[in-house]
């Protein structure tokens, strides 16, 4: 059988590891967009703003601020998107996989299931944001030419 161009063999183990390096990028750029809102409002940073959904709300000025740092984490895990997982097909896997586990996590820091109607609403919206700024960060960079010769052409 001829190779063919882009074939990919299922590898787990790079599938885990990219999972698991997503999922560290997520919390790690959640907590620095966490820490620099709360700097510049002069407010405590606490783990209930990652993962209590009572906090998520229009209401208070730290609802408000949890929220705007979810939304710019989207934007940022669209960017490890284009880095670490590279492919347009499997952006919006990566999301949901990181999303479901940032459920389960905020389901067990909690001990019961998010209910709260602003919880339900910001993550969609960051979601959809993350996968679809990721995938065409990736599809970008997908659709650039492809070089067949880098040797200078000679004249014979």
């Amino acid at each position: 059988m001829a190779p063919q161009f882009r074939s990919y063999v299922w590898d787990p183990a790079l599938i885990v590891s990219q999972i698991v390096l997503m999922q560290a990028v997520y919390y790690s750029s959640l907590g620095l967009w966490l820490a620099l809102m709360d700097s510049l409002l002069r407010s405590s940073l606490s783990l209930d703003q990652i993962f209590s959904y009572e906090i998520l709300g229009f209401s208070t000025p730290p609802g408000r601020v949890s929220m705007m740092a979810f939304v710019l984490n989207a934007l940022t895990c669209a960017v490890g998107l284009l880095y670490f997982v590279r492919r347009g097909k499997q952006c919006l896997d990566f999301t949901v996989t990181i999303h479901f586990f940032h459920l389960l996590s905020c389901w067990i820091y909690n001990s019961r299931f998010p209910t709260a109607l602003t919880w339900w609403l910001i993550h969609t919206v960051c979601t959809a944001l993350m996968a679809v700024i990721g995938e065409y960060l990736c599809m970008r960079t997908e659709l650039k030419e492809i070089p067949l010769s880098s040797a200078p052409k000679s004249n014979v």
